[in-house]
């Protein structure tokens, strides 16, 4: 889990995460860029990409009605779920294949900020925009597994537990991924081999 006061994890403040429109102006951070706001349509170079953040939760449109949804789950919704979300959205609107992924925490309060910055850094070196995830953290419901059709925990030893805490009757109804976080496995790790299995996920669903 994403705890507070590890140095290593660095958090991108609310104010520098843009939540309806952004720019990628360097590998840590995120700022406003307010000309895209006036014109969501100009044109941008590598160094300025605009992005408008989605809400894959929200109701489908008619044009969406097809949509089926993965829902990516880890502790805090700050690292592993998000950059899974973010990966996997990308690739599905490249193959323009009916899934959209979305993703949650077992436990949002135990970690400060929107997303963590080696989820950002992974996504800006993959050239994966942020709308690709949505711009917050977000606990998990009963809600959330019942709009799902595919379902997945980073980690078996650290979140099955909690399923079984929190949501009995969902906890075996999960595919488990083995994915520790930062304090037991560095992101130069843990972070390709969720890339990798959300790649082979979607080589099941196509």
């Amino acid at each position: 889990m994403e705890l507070r006061g590890i140095p290593a994890n660095k958090q991108i403040p609310s104010e520098q995460f843009g939540f309806s429109s952004c720019t990628e102006t360097d590998l840590a951070g995120v700022v406003r860029n307010e000309a895209a706001e006036k014109d969501p349509g100009m044109s941008t170079d590598r160094n300025q990409r605009n992005c408008s953040f989605v809400d894959p939760y929200s109701e489908p449109s008619a044009t969406q009605s097809t949509h089926r949804r993965i829902l990516f789950i880890c502790t805090g919704n700050f690292y592993r779920s998000r950059f899974a979300e973010a990966v996997f959205n990308y690739h599905a609107e490249k193959r323009q294949i009916p899934w959209t992924a979305f993703s949650r925490g077992l436990a949002v309060h135990l970690v400060d900020g929107h997303l963590s910055t080696h989820t950002a850094e992974a996504l800006h070196t993959r050239q994966i925009e942020l709308r690709h995830t949505r711009a917050g953290r977000i606990q998990l419901s009963e809600d959330d597994l019942l709009k799902s059709n595919h379902r997945v925990a980073m980690d078996r030893s650290e979140h099955f537990q909690m399923m079984i805490n929190q949501f009995p009757a969902w906890a075996d109804q999960i595919d488990y991924w083995d994915v520790s976080d930062l304090h037991l496995r560095s992101s130069l790790e843990a972070l390709p081999e969720i890339e990798l299995k959300v790649i082979q996920l979607l080589e099941k669903v196509c």
